[in-house]
């Protein structure tokens, strides 16, 4: 499994940026097992949530080998900690823009990833749950479907918020991220808002998936969204089970979310774990 550190000039976000990229090309497989057809990739865009960076999928789970089984490539960068929306007052820091288009466009140069909406997939966790959700629906004539673990769906009542608390839950840091909080609601910084008019505007909604753990102070408000989109007729899939906010939970989940995507038969390829000598 070819495992590949990118750096790479972003004009939305005006500097180098890294990415890590899975790429399953050098998968090999046992005699007598089928042999993947010579095609593009499905491509999975995966986002890292607060205080993370593009290391963070690889280092705190399996997903570098659930990849390989399942011929599934996955671009994973940095979103730094401003939520993946456009920060509205600087020509940079686009992070919307650069996760919705700019990444997708370069990616699919650099790489063979199919160009096709059916086989291309944005999921996160936490901040990255809300910037899948937020950029999936943004962005529906690109991705196919749409996966959010334990998202930080915040935007309720986001314009109450003070300066007490951890940083990254102050008013200081959200105004940083998303600009003027009072109107953060009636924008496509909120996915309530984009559900809503994609719903209106009688789109193609890409499917989606939630999970939130049972002991995550999340669980409210992902239930809530759940509840926003099957109202408005949304078709999601919705699972919690035990845990919090933390790996063991999205280590579990993501392979789950591999298992609901629409992805190549299952096939484990030859690896220092499987050769049975």
């Amino acid at each position: 499994m070819a495992v590949i550190q990118v750096n790479f000039m972003s004009k939305t976000l005006g500097r180098s940026v890294p990415m890590n990229v899975i790429l399953p090309v050098d998968k090999m497989t046992f005699p007598g097992m089928p042999v993947r057809a010579e095609k593009p990739y499905k491509t999975l865009y995966l986002l890292h949530g607060v205080l993370g960076n593009y290391t963070d999928w690889v280092t705190g789970t399996n997903i570098v080998r659930w990849a390989m089984e399942r011929d599934l490539a996955v671009v994973m960068p940095s979103g730094d900690n401003m939520f993946y929306v456009d920060n509205p007052w600087t020509v940079t820091n686009q992070y919307g823009e650069f996760i919705g288009k700019e990444l997708v466009d370069i990616t699919r140069k650099m790489f063979p990833l199919s160009e096709k909406k059916e086989d291309t997939y944005i999921a996160g966790l936490s901040m990255g749950g809300y910037g899948a959700l937020r950029n999936g629906l943004k962005y529906h004539d690109t991705f196919g479907c749409i996966a959010a673990l334990s998202s930080a769906l915040i935007i309720d009542g986001i314009e109450n918020t003070t300066n007490d608390g951890p940083f990254f839950a102050t008013r200081g840091y959200l105004e940083g991220c998303f600009g003027d909080l009072t109107k953060v609601a009636e924008s496509d910084m909120n996915p309530k808002w984009l559900a809503n008019k994609l719903v209106e505007d009688k789109v193609n909604i890409p499917d989606i998936y939630l999970a939130c753990g049972k002991e995550d102070s999340l669980l409210e408000a992902n239930q809530d969204f759940r509840n926003y989109l099957k109202n408005l007729d949304i078709e999601v899939t919705y699972e919690e089970g035990p845990g919090g906010h933390d790996w063991d939970y999205w280590g579990q989940y993501i392979k789950r979310v591999l298992e609901w995507l629409p992805l190549e038969n299952k096939a484990e390829g030859i690896n220092s774990g499987n050769v049975g000598i």
